[in-house]
């Protein structure tokens, strides 16, 4: 028996997102959001206006997937998890430190933020602090 490849449509949000990253060519910022687009109906103008905070440009320098995540993040609670998940992966939030110690690709950022994002927001549902849109 044989599966078709899943599409960009069908796909998870962490898949979307790497998608968009490696054929779409978005930046990391904007492929976390395209990843997340179709569960929580962003407009494409959102994703558009995201293109300023891929390479380190988001806010403190700090990774545009992560940025991103956190943004999308729906409780204080959520943010701080994925924010300390993803500095004890990447070893920074910061883009340049990432890049500089060569732990992480931005691909992997991606990954690795749209990942956290998805299992926070489902531990927290778990928890009943979110509900889901």
């Amino acid at each position: 028996m044989t599966t078709e490849p899943e599409t960009p449509g069908r796909a998870g949000p962490v898949e979307r997102a790497l998608h968009a990253y490696t054929q779409e060519r978005l930046n990391c910022a904007q492929s976390v959001l395209r990843g997340f687009q179709q569960d929580r109906a962003l407009p494409e103008e959102q994703i558009v206006q995201a293109k300023p905070l891929g390479g380190g440009r988001a806010e403190q320098g700090r990774c545009g997937a992560l940025h991103i995540a956190l943004t999308l993040a729906q409780s204080d609670k959520m943010r701080q998890t994925l924010a300390a998940a993803f500095v004890e992966q990447a070893g920074s939030e910061h883009c340049r430190e990432i890049r500089t110690a060569k732990r992480l690709a931005c691909v992997q950022c991606v990954e690795l933020a749209a990942t956290l994002l998805v299992q926070h927001e489902g531990q927290l549902q778990q928890e009943g602090v979110v509900t889901r849109k």
